[in-house]
């Protein structure tokens, strides 16, 4: 069954994460830190995901912020916290995302923004960043109180959009999430945006490339077959 609907994860994926960084330094001293933070608040809601514990993506990323200036044995206002985070909300748009969108809505898909951002971070995102008009939907699962990857993240998408897993591809930058897509039924495209290894114990798509251009391309082609 030819795919009809993309859905695209967005942060680090579809959006720029790289203007916090000077965040992290004016505050920590040094803008490696930003990578960690990312990585703690994935993991947390990961945590919270296989302990049946209630969260928020906004909570844990603060959260997550407060351990890391905790362990450096620094001290942050609650202005700086602020001043960190809300940058969150202003992220561009990776310079290969628009173009490939255009050419997809052009190829007749649906697409369709998934994140575990709340539903008011992700509008607000997608509007700072020009990219909400060219999405046919935005769904946050955090409404299903689930984060991706769990199978209910992408099973509650499919039900919002009333369409059969076979139907729907993710594109995502995180093998973890691609390999959540795939273990749900769906198609995956992972775009290398870090050039770490793909993890090899998860399910690999059959779409990979480090330019969206190229995956558009390779996707197109799959369907027309």
């Amino acid at each position: 069954m030819p795919t009809q609907t993309i859905l695209f994860d967005i942060n680090e994926t579809v959006l720029d994460l790289r203007i916090l960084k000077p965040k992290f330094r004016q505050y920590l001293g040094d803008e490696s830190h930003m990578s960690t933070w990312f990585s703690m608040l994935l993991h947390s809601s990961t945590v919270c995901l296989v302990t049946d514990t209630s969260s928020d993506f906004k909570s844990l990323a603060l959260s997550a912020l407060q351990s890391i200036v905790g362990r450096l044995g620094k001290t942050i206002s609650d202005e700086g916290y602020q001043d960190i985070l809300s940058t969150f909300a202003c992220l561009p748009a990776h310079d290969d995302i628009k173009p490939a969108m255009i050419e997809l809505r052009q190829a007749g898909y649906q697409l369709v923004a998934l994140s575990n951002s709340s539903s008011e971070l992700l509008k607000s995102q997608l509007s700072f960043s020009g990219l909400l008009d060219y999405f046919d939907n935005t769904i946050s699962v955090e409404q299903a109180n689930t984060f991706k990857p769990a199978k209910s993240a992408y099973q509650y998408a499919l039900q919002q959009l009333q369409i059969k897993p076979a139907q729907a591809r993710l594109v995502a930058t995180h093998d973890w999430d691609t390999h959540g897509a795939l273990s749900a039924g769906l198609k995956a495209a992972y775009i290398d945006r870090s050039g770490a290894p793909y993890n090899p114990h998860y399910s690999v798509p059959d779409v990979l490339s480090d330019n969206m251009g190229d995956i558009v391309k390779q996707i197109i082609s799959k369907d027309e077959r």
